[in-house]
This record gives structure tokens, C-alpha cells and sequence, in this order.
């Protein structure tokens, strides 16, 4: 559920801004609205700051894992030290590879050249010999060649199957005419700059000294990241305020959960000087969202998060589709073996993540998807692939391939129905019941034709005999929700324009709820490709198998072709299964429940660490 908030509005001295909001800080219970907050040319820096700390922790774990790092290096004495001395290290370090790089690639226009003695191309330059170094492909110097030589002295160099190097003696200012590339006279030869990059790596190897003690000093750098951050914190928080009083006083507004904002109440009765106004919020604030949920819905907020908070003042639907998602998965994977390997994993995270994070919510979040997966699975009889049915031919498994196409189809209007039902629910709560009757008129009529013409689809025994598409009870219900849909869509306007207002919201109605069925059809494609692969892949790996073959060569070559074969399955099938029932929990049910999203997420200003 939305946690309820409190507003607050605050007037106080210039003077006290960072005493205050360090106050704050100190309770972490307030979140101070900095909407519209623009970062100047000092707080741009800042940014770049804090997200260099993040890039120094990812180098350094990177140099760690290549054994550059000194573990006996000792650390700088603060943070600010050793943030200085990194940065000044990685610009060295870019600025050595450049280096090298250029040198690498004059290295590469050296050799074919070798070792010479450039004093000795100046002495010959000097007495008038001008040395011109020229290159061209191999076939057109080999036929070319000795027509060039009968104008000018040549001599080859080098060559490979490619390219030939060759120098033409000439007089200072003589121009020379062949169709070869020529190059600029070479101001060092190979050795002197195979002795540069030898150089340079040496200087970007000493670099490895100071990001050792830069690695030492992890705890002083994690400290300095903090307080950057928290700097930026309060430069938002002053820079969003609204100045008064010639800019002696700032006004700002603030917001704290419902249930700890007597806490609040009681820093500021004992704050000096400042004046504050407590309130609820309304339908024009744009009140920050804090999702309070219990065990189970809270595992299926990160789903939700991915598109967006609901809007305070709303309904979290986080409660209401977790299940459904939570079906849709397994339907998709649709494997008991699949299942298992992914229960077995997300029991493998929540044994590493014992702390309350991100991380042990996704492994309770995989932990759960393949639990239900793993039913599913048994339920349809699959398990890597096999046919459970042929090892146990006792037990009825449901057949997926022959029937659950209509069922998939019901399974999404179950979910269309429970989500108008919702936005009926919250219409009614919010801006008043006759504002949800043109929804209540739809639902009637989907869920009387569900009733009476979907259930015998399914199930010819289904059939209730007093609400049929015959029956006069269907037809009631039929008429009331189009008296309701046609006439009462725009509360308070004229009848005639709410008639035709229905009219066209029927046209949309229809179509987009017949394209929200459709979409429903991918849980029954999703599931029986994946139980497709896995079958194809145990009959690839059996196929291998020589007629005749013991037990152990049997293991030897099918082993492999199933590790290999159902790796790559399950992780596809994975990915699918996770991707496509958000793709309906965000389209449909949202659409359908009538999902606003939220603007801003409730973030107190709070002390930070690690």
C-alpha cells in the first residue's frame, strides 16, 4: 500500500540552512522537495565527483583482479588525499596510453625502415643528398620499379606480401614524380621508439603504486564519497528553496510518513526560529510515494518499479498482480526441472544476501518464480523436456499443447475483470461512485458474456442453466451495463452527448480489449516453445548415440549436447518468461486498473554510509 504523508512547510534564517537540513539529516525522516533544481557550473563538479568515486571503486576491483595491486601499500591520511592522488593517477594513466598508442602506431611506420643513423641523414641533407622515403603496393613496384629507376636512384628497403619501402635520392627542392605514396622524413628511427613506449610503460606501471594506496585507503575514500553526497544533498535542498526577505530567509517545503511525523514535530517545536506549518496533502501537491507492502507483495515492487510508483492519493497495485505475475512465469517456463535449477539458485542468493537489500529481495523474487514454475511444471507433466506421463501413466497430468490456448485466453480475461474491477474500486474512493458507473456498465458486460458465453467454451458441463445467452438474466445484464456505458460516462453533461461520447468509448472499448485478449495468447506460444526446445534438444542428444552404445558412452556424449543444449534454453526461456508477464502487467492490467504513475519517490535526506 501508498504509506499516508504529511506536508510540511518551513520558513527559517538564511543563516541556519545547513544546520537545519544536518538536523534533518540526523532524524532521516523528511524529504525536502528540490523540484526544478538546476545544477550550476560547482555543483556540475560535484556530480562528477561523486561519479568518479564510483568509477575508482570499479578500477580498482578491476586492477585487483589482475594482481597490479601492492597489499602492503600504505594508505593516504584522509579521503580527500587519496581522491586527489587517484584522479591525478588516472589522468596520468590516460594520458601515458595515449601516448603509447601514438608511439605504437610510429612504430609500426618505423620498422619496415630498421635502425639508422638520423645525423648521418643530416650530414648527407647538408652536402646537398636528400634522402625521400616513398612506399607502394608490391605489385605496383615490381612493375614499375625499373621505370623509376632509370629517372631517379632508388634502393629498396623492405617489403611483404603487400607493401615494398624503398628511398629515392634526390636534390634539396627536386620534385619527384611516381606513383608511390611518400612519406615524412622519420625524426627518430625504430629503436628510439621501441625506447619511449618502454619508457612510457614504465611510467604507467608506476601508476600501479599510487592505486595501490589508493586501494588502502578504501574505508578514507568510501567516507569522502559520503560526504560528497551529502554535500550535494544540501546544495539541492538550499538551491530549490524559495528566498525571502531580501534573501535573509528561505521557505521550504518538506514532506515525512504520517506514522513517524511526530517525531518531526518534536525537532522542530525545539529548533529555534524557524516557522513551520504541518498539513495533508492534496490532489495538486506532488506528494513523494513510499510503498509499504507486506513479505510477499514487497518481493514484487522491483517488478513493479521498472515502470513506475503509483500515485500518492491512488492504489498500489503491487498486491494484486504479484500472483498473477507470479503464474505467469511459471506458465511461460513451464518446467519442473527448469523450476527446480532456478529455486535452487534463488535459495543460493538468499544464503549470500542475509541482509535486507535489493539483492536478497531478487532471490526471494527468483525463489518464488521457480517454486511456482516447478508446480506448474509437475502440474503439466515436464521435467527437462520429458514426458512425465510416459514414467508414470497413473497420474492425469494436464495436457498443456491440447488445451490450454482457451484457458490462456480466460486466464487474461480473469485479469482484465479484476483490474476494471480495481479502477471501479478506486473511482469510487477517490472522485465518487458515479464517476466509475460507465466502468461498472463495461465490467457487467464482460463479465456476463464470460459467464454465459466463455464458460461453456471451456467446459461444456460449465453451463449454468438459469444464465445462458438465451437466458433473460444475461439479457438484463447486458442492458444495464449499456444504460451505463452509453449514458453515464461523463457525469453531469448532457445525455445526448454522454450517448455519443459512449458511443465512440464502445469502438475503443472493443477493439482495445480485444487486443488485451489477444496478448494473453503469449503465456500459451512462451510456454509450449520452450517445452518445444527442451523435447528437441533430449532427441538431439539422443540422436548422437550410436546404435549399441553402453551406458558410459551414452553419458559421455549425451551429458554434454543436454548441459550445453538446456543451458541455452532455460536462459532464453528465463529472459522470456520474465520480460513478457510485465510486458501484460504493465499494458493490460495497468491500462485496465486504470494505473496513474507517480512523479517523484519519497527520499529523506538521512546520513549515508557505505
Amino acid at each position: 500500500m501508498i504509506a499516508k504523508m504529511s506536508k510540511y512547510d518551513f520558513v527559517l534564517l538564511r543563516t541556519q540552512s545547513e544546520d537545519f537540513i544536518e538536523k534533518l539529516r540526523e532524524i532521516g525522516l523528511v524529504d525536502i522537495t528540490t523540484t526544478g533544481w538546476e545544477p550550476s557550473e560547482d555543483d556540475r563538479q560535484l556530480l562528477l565527483d561523486i561519479e568518479a568515486h564510483t568509477k575508482a571503486d570499479e578500477l580498482i576491483a578491476s586492477l585487483c583482479e589482475e594482481n597490479r595491486l601492492d597489499a602492503k601499500a600504505a594508505p593516504y591520511t584522509t579521503g580527500e588525499e587519496a581522491f586527489e592522488a587517484y584522479r591525478n593517477a588516472v589522468a596520468e594513466s590516460t594520458r601515458l596510453n595515449q601516448e603509447i598508442a601514438r608511439l605504437e602506431k610510429t612504430a609500426d611506420e618505423l620498422r619496415p625502415w630498421g635502425a639508422f643513423d638520423l645525423n648521418r641523414l643530416k650530414a648527407l641533407q647538408d652536402k646537398g643528398i636528400v634522402l625521400r622515403f616513398f612506399f607502394a603496393s608490391r605489385s605496383a613496384y615490381d612493375k614499375l620499379a625499373g621505370e623509376w629507376a632509370a629517372q631517379y636512384t632508388l634502393s629498396e628497403v623492405a617489403r611483404n606480401t603487400a607493401t615494398v619501402w624503398f628511398v629515392v635520392v634526390a636534390a634539396p627542392g627536386e620534385e619527384v614524380a611516381i606513383d608511390a605514396q611518400e612519406m615524412k622524413t622519420p625524426q627518430m628511427d625504430i629503436r628510439e621508439a621501441d625506447m619511449q613506449i618502454a619508457s612510457a610503460r614504465k611510467q604507467l606501471a608506476e601508476q600501479d603504486t599510487v592505486f595501490s594506496r589508493v586501494a588502502a585507503s578504501e574505508e578514507l575514500m568510501h567516507r569522502h564519497a559520503i560526504s560528497l553526497k551529502e554535500k550535494l544533498q544540501g546544495v539541492r535542498v538550499e538551491a530549490a528553496a524559495t528566498e525571502a526577505a531580501d534573501g535573509r530567509l528561505l521557505v521550504m517545503e518538506g514532506w515525512a510518513e504520517k506514522e513517524t511525523s511526530s517525531q518531526v514535530d518534536q525537532l522542530l517545536e525545539a529548533y529555534p526560529n524557524v516557522v513551520w506549518i504541518k498539513s495533508d496533502p492534496t490532489e495538486e501537491d506532488e506528494t513523494p510515494v513510499l510503498l509499504k507492502n507486506n513479505w510477499f507483495a514487497h518481493i514484487f515492487e522491483l517488478v513493479g518499479d521498472m515502470y513506475a510508483r503509483p500515485k500518492y492519493g491512488t492504489m498500489d497495485l503491487t498486491p494484486f498482480f504479484a500472483p498473477f505475475y507470479m503464474l505467469f512465469f511459471g506458465i511461460c517456463l513451464n518446467d519442473a526441472g527448469y523450476g527446480a535449477i532456478l529455486m535452487m539458485m534463488g535459495g543460493w542468493l538468499l544464503h549470500k544476501n542475509k541482509q535486507e537489500g535489493m539483492m536478497r529481495q531478487a532471490a526471494w523474487f527468483a525463489t518464488m518464480c521457480g517454486a511456482m514454475t516447478t508446480a506448474f511444471g509437475l502440474f503439466c507433466g515436464s521435467f527437462f523436456g520429458l514426458a512425465l506421463k510416459d514414467y508414470f501413466p497413473g497420474i492425469p497430468f494436464y495436457d498443456f499443447q491440447g488445451q490450454f490456448f482457451s484457458v490462456s485466453l480466460a486466464i487474461g480475461m480473469v485479469q482484465v475483470l479484476f483490474g476494471m474491477l480495481l479502477k471501479i474500486v478506486l473511482l469510487s474512493g477517490t472522485v465518487g461512485f458515479k464517476y466509475a458507473l460507465s466502468t461498472l456498465g463495461w465490467w457487467l458486460i464482460l463479465l456476463g458474456g464470460s459467464i454465459a458465453g466463455g464458460l461453456p467454451i471451456l467446459n461444456e458441463s460449465w453451463v449454468i442453466p438459469f444464465y445462458t445467452t438465451d437466458s433473460i438474466a444475461f439479457k438484463a445484464t447486458l442492458a444495464v451495463g449499456a444504460v451505463l456505458m452509453l449514458f453515464f460516462n461523463s457525469p453531469g453533461k448532457n445525455p445526448f452527448v454522454n450517448f455519443g461520447a459512449g458511443l465512440w468509448e464502445t469502438y475503443n472499448n472493443l477493439t482495445g480489449i480485444l487486443s488485451d485478449m489477444l496478448s494473453y495468447i503469449r503465456l500459451f506460444a512462451i510456454g509450449l516453445s520452450g517445452g518445444i526446445l527442451a523435447t528437441v534438444f533430449n532427441s538431439l542428444a539422443d540422436g548422437f548415440v550410436p546404435e549399441g552404445s553402453g551406458i558410459i558412452v551414452r553419458l559421455l556424449i549425451m551429458i554434454p549436447i543436454l548441459f550445453i543444449g538446456h543451458g541455452i534454453n532455460l536462459f532464453m526461456s528465463v529472459i522470456s518468461s520474465f520480460v513478457h508477464p510485465m510486458r501484460l502487467t504493465f499494458v493490460e492490467f495497468y491500462k485496465n486498473a486504470g494505473f496513474d504513475m507517480a512523479s517523484r519517490l519519497f527520499d529523506p535526506l538521512r546520513k549515508l554510509d557505505k
